[in-house]
């Protein structure tokens, strides 16, 4: 079991209660594993809804703000064969093979990423809009949205006017949604985020904590967070 036991996790949207798990995960929207660990854990969801058809709890996620790359500027970007070898030391063949084992990995689970179009990008105002998203339900909605105009569509997560699209795009209004990044109304939400993240020792992302007891680091493979959310609501049931 990759699980591991975690202190619990201030909630702010409360806890999960009798016919419901919570999953509090923190994750970079410029992290492929990110992404392809939000798949897997939606898919170890289904698996799960599926195998206690009737009777399962609902499971509520809260994305949390962690960014690999802070210090990167906001607005421009730099294609991530060049960032890797520069930054990173990788050499062309290398970074070329990362990257194709990478988007193989993805397309396993039905992830298009494409590193021909992504670039890296700072993703503090990316993390702002998610947090916005959330005082509207619909910050399962940005996510999604933020990880696929990133890795899929290639564009300037960094990027104001790109982000205010976005939101256009998964129903907010977008001149009020302007207002807030540019006011910077959210970002101390993210701060609160990240300085939870390292109070609780997490160096990397994915992680995720389980109903405030089980921490889960990696982009776990479906099978495994299957059988985390089976343990936890065994327990939850037995009280």
């Amino acid at each position: 079991m990759s699980a591991r036991k975690a202190g619990d996790v201030p909630r702010d949207d409360g806890p999960g209660r009798g016919d419901s798990i919570r999953v509090d995960i923190w994750s970079d929207i410029a992290c492929p594993w990110c992404y392809i660990g939000k798949r897997k854990f939606e898919i170890a969801v289904e698996s799960f809804t599926a195998r206690n058809a009737g009777a399962a709890p609902r499971v509520d996620v809260v994305f949390h703000s962690f960014e690999l790359a802070p210090d990167l500027p906001l607005g421009p970007t730099r294609p991530i064969r060049e960032y890797l070898k520069s930054d990173k030391g990788m050499g062309e063949r290398e970074a070329g093979a990362e990257l194709h084992r990478i988007e193989q990995i993805a397309d396993k689970v039905g992830i298009d990423i494409n590193f021909e179009v992504n670039s890296v990008a700072n993703t503090v105002l990316a993390h702002q809009l998610l947090q916005y998203a959330k005082g509207y339900g619909k910050q399962r909605e940005a996510k999604e949205a933020l990880f696929a105009a990133h890795f899929t569509q290639g564009r300037n997560v960094s990027d104001l006017e790109e982000l205010a699209a976005i939101a256009e795009e998964i129903g907010l209004d977008r001149e009020p949604a302007v207002r807030a990044l540019a006011a910077g109304d959210h970002l101390s939400a993210v701060r609160e985020d990240e300085e939870l993240a390292r109070s609780y020792g997490i160096r990397g992302v994915p992680f995720a904590v389980i109903n405030g007891e089980y921490g889960v680091s990696g982009a776990q493979e479906p099978e495994v967070l299957e059988r985390v959310l089976e343990r936890v609501w065994t327990e939850v049931r037995s009280g």
